[in-house]
């Protein structure tokens, strides 16, 4: 089923796929698909009249309006009981999962040991194939823990009698990807760039767009079944060439300096610091540029016949996207379990220990008000007070916290999950209300609610901060910031009715 509208179509990376959708197909599973990858691979799949069936590890409901006609359940890759009713019906499965967020001290354990569940789980139900995508890298040489990682997971999927196709991979460029925004937000912020001896290794960056055709064409591909592939765009670059070429591309004058023996952790702690993402992830990416990842196999070209993005196309695209408030997923929409599975405000047994509240009365409409506040966070700040939250975010970075940098994916709209800053959203509803969920490091758990209120004829804008905890630090943290909520809340308040 091939979309008809035109715009519709623009919005789709496979309308040119040299491949057609596999003619009584049975439902196809999406793991990992509140990720990057898997958020932009399950539209596609659904324009190409597959019946689709997508694992989130947030709030399944959250994705009802996102993919309309897909079937979104909730499930954790290290519990095999979740598992067994996610692959339950289900003929052929993508495995898109990984535990990034966890660090490097933890997310190989993790990695393993759900590669090892899907795969005994798959096989018990009888799946036709998994569909994996991995990281590139030669397996001879001494790969980073991230790149071993990928290896290992399709080596422990590869060991049941399910076939497995494997795709591999190299730095995944587009609007969102962690690598595009470390790369952007480097050549953006540093006038000049200490590049260390690594830096010089050779890499074939991909664009998102090509990563999803790729994904979709082994599908509809019968060839790809139980075969390995490398894919990657159409140039060999060093990193410090793809750093050169995008400050080109921004018409910016940077100075780069060589450093040869800077320490790739230290490298990886400045650099979280200046990108929205995090140590945990930047740390994990930044150890794969050690490795050379460059194409050796590239069969499939034969099988999927179509060329590839360039490195500078791929960077103009993403901007391009940016520029139109048009991106789909980021990297911040899969998330650290820790978040993902932690309580909501209305799951707390008892009410939030500490409250506070602002409130002003307005003659603007709900529509307006809501729309307003709605578009707090990232570039346009928080109205008042900007390097207020900008401190905060600051010292939250420093502790490898999640820090103001991260911003929002979409600077006019909003949806659960999404992330503001340091916050994420809990809950939304349309001219009423936004609850935001803290993600920064505090001893405790903090959400900021906005309302709007009618009241006869008039709107009761309200600002609301609940603050749960039960350490004597955590109380102690609570008192000492009340004096800011007074300053910071009733300006913030100003500042969203005088947009509205």
């Amino acid at each position: 089923m091939e979309p008809r509208n035109p715009s519709e179509i623009s919005e789709l990376f496979c309308y040119d796929l040299p491949t057609r959708p596999l003619e009584g197909a049975g439902k196809i599973l999406v793991s990992g698909a509140s990720g990057y990858i898997g958020g932009r691979l399950v539209p596609e799949l659904l324009a190409r009249g597959y019946k689709v069936k997508a694992i989130v590890r947030g709030d399944p409901l959250a994705y009802k309006n996102t993919w309309p006609g897909a079937e979104v359940t909730r499930a954790d890759a290290l519990r095999k009981e979740d598992l067994r009713q996610a692959l339950s019906g289900i003929e052929i499965a993508y495995y898109l999962i990984h535990s990034l967020h966890l660090g490097a001290k933890e997310f190989e354990k993790a990695d393993i040991l759900a590669a090892c569940n899907f795969r005994e789980i798959a096989q018990e139900q009888g799946l036709k194939r998994i569909i994996y995508l991995g990281g590139l890298g030669d397996v001879r040489s001494k790969l980073s823990s991230h790149l071993r990682s990928r290896a290992e997971v399709a080596a422990a999927l590869r060991k049941g009698k399910v076939p497995v196709t494997v795709l591999r991979a190299a730095v995944i460029i587009g609007s969102g990807s962690a690598s595009y925004e470390i790369i952007q937000h480097l050549v953006r912020t540093l006038p000049v760039i200490f590049v260390p001896g690594w830096a010089r290794n050779k890499c074939q960056p991909v664009g998102v767009r090509d990563v999803i055709k790729y994904l979709v064409g082994a599908l509809e591909a019968p060839r790809t079944c139980g075969e390995s592939f490398d894919i990657g765009g159409r140039d060999v670059l060093t990193y410090e060439e793809m750093l050169r070429i995008f400050s080109r591309l921004l018409h910016k004058t940077t100075l780069f300096l060589p450093l040869p023996l800077v320490p790739l952790k230290w490298y990886a702690y400045f650099a979280s610091l200046l990108t929205p993402v995090p140590h945990s992830i930047s740390r994990c990416l930044l150890e794969g540029l050690k490795n050379e990842v460059i194409c050796r196999n590239d069969a499939i070209k034969s099988l999927l016949p179509f060329e590839p993005l360039s490195y500078k196309e791929q960077i103009v695209r993403a901007l391009s996207r940016e520029e139109q408030d048009r991106v789909s997923t980021r990297w911040s929409d899969a998330y650290h379990p820790y978040y993902e599975f932690s309580l909501k405000l209305n799951e707390i047994k008892a009410p939030a220990n500490y409250t506070v509240s602002y409130h002003l009365f307005t003659q603007k409409s709900a529509e307006g008000i809501f729309r307003s506040f709605c578009r707090i966070g990232g570039r346009r700040g928080w109205f008042y007070d900007n390097w207020l939250w900008r401190l905060r975010g600051t010292i939250d970075r420093i502790f490898l916290g999640a820090g103001t940098i991260r911003g929002r994916k979409s600077y006019s709209h909003l949806k659960i999950n999404d992330v503001v800053d340091f916050f994420r959203v809990e809950d939304i509803q349309e001219n009423r209300r936004l609850l935001l969920r803290a993600e920064m490091k505090i001893p405790g758990r903090a959400w900021l609610e906005f309302k709007v209120d009618e009241e006869k004829d008039i709107r009761k804008l309200s600002v609301i901060a609940y603050y749960n905890t039960r350490s004597i630090l955590g109380k102690i943290y609570w008192y000492a910031c009340l004096p800011l909520h007074h300053f910071v809340f009733q300006r913030l308040l100003d500042g969203i009715e005088k947009k509205g």
